[in-house]
C-alpha cells in the first residue's frame, strides 16, 4: 500500500507563504529608503537670477 502524495498545499501555508514575501518586500523597501537618504547630492551654492523683462518686452 502506497501513501497518498499530497501536491496541493494547504490554506494556511499558502497564506503564511504570502504575508512572509510582502514583509520581506516591505523590509527591503523601508531599507531602500533609509539608503538612499543618507546619500548626499550636490546642492547649487549660489542662487541663479534669470531676468526675464527682455523676453516680456519681445512678447509685447
Amino acid at each position: 500500500m502506497q501513501l497518498k502524495y499530497n501536491r496541493k498545499q494547504s490554506l494556511g501555508s499558502s497564506i503564511a507563504q504570502i504575508l512572509l514575501k510582502i514583509v520581506i518586500v516591505l523590509l527591503l523597501l523601508i531599507i531602500g529608503i533609509f539608503l538612499i537618504e543618507k546619500i548626499t547630492f550636490p546642492s547649487p551654492e549660489q542662487k541663479f537670477k534669470i531676468e526675464i523683462t527682455d523676453e516680456i518686452k519681445k512678447l509685447k
